[in-house]
């Protein structure tokens, strides 16, 4: 484990997180492996400035980090998005410790039906604070520019179907495994809704995690030709099945 030596600021970091968030052994060591009181008051990569009026604004940025903590997961093989999904609801209480105070649990795979389709939000929350539904949309992989449409289309079905008179434009967070500050801030240039970047850490390095899950997926690529090579019907079976 690193010695901080004399930087009481990084001691009192550590302590006042595992007070509050009731991090293990295992979850501390993660943290500290990952330098996180250094990342601390990094600012989230988001559009709040140019969608939500000044003082809401403010207060999603410090509602919100650019980094989270998930090693309360206990992942140590590669999952799908809708593993992740699930070991956050199983877990949904140490998942809204590392969110911060204020949040509420709304559900999982949350539906809005509008113009004969359902679409389904990852996870959603309300923020007391903020007065607003908070949506989260999970990926496993990097953040990729098409995410930020995706999310600003399930915010604007969230404001026409179930944001109330008094309550405050939803907010939108895409929760990735890595990002690219450049690529995300082009994506969010031009979105009409208040729409944040983050990404996590898992017990396992982010690197290792994507090496294994891209084997799994093009291992599995190379299992679907088998079917090319069942016997082909003869002419009169082939025409009973016409």
């Amino acid at each position: 484990m690193q010695n901080f030596g004399d930087d009481d600021e990084a001691i009192l970091y550590y302590a006042q997180e595992t007070t509050a968030k009731g991090w293990t052994r295992d979850l501390l060591t993660s943290a500290i492996s990952m330098q996180m009181h250094l990342r601390k008051n990094e600012p989230i990569d988001n559009n709040f400035a140019l969608t939500l009026p000044a003082a809401q604004a403010q207060l999603a940025d410090e509602v919100f980090r650019s980094n989270y903590n998930l090693g309360f997961l206990g992942v140590r093989n590669p999952i799908l998005e809708t593993e992740l999904e699930a070991r956050l609801v199983n877990k949904v209480k140490q998942f809204l410790l590392e969110l911060g105070r204020g949040f509420t649990y709304i559900g999982n795979q949350h539906e809005l039906e509008y113009n004969g389709k359902v679409s389904r939000v990852d996870m959603l929350f309300y923020h007391r604070g903020l007065r607003c539904l908070v949506a989260f949309d999970l990926k496993i992989g990097e953040f990729k520019p098409e995410y930020a449409g995706k999310m600003n289309y399930y915010l604007s079905l969230l404001d026409r179907l179930e944001r109330q008179d008094d309550e405050n434009r939803s907010i939108g967070i895409i929760l990735c495994a890595e990002k690219d500050k450049v690529e995300v801030e082009l994506a969010l240039e031009d979105m009409g809704k208040p729409i944040g970047v983050a990404d996590y850490q898992l017990i396992i390095p982010q690197e290792e995690l994507k090496r294994v899950v891209a084997d799994e997926v093009e291992a599995f690529g190379k299992e679907l030709p088998y079917r090319t090579e069942l016997p082909l019907l003869d002419s009169e079976h082939s025409t009973d099945q016409e």
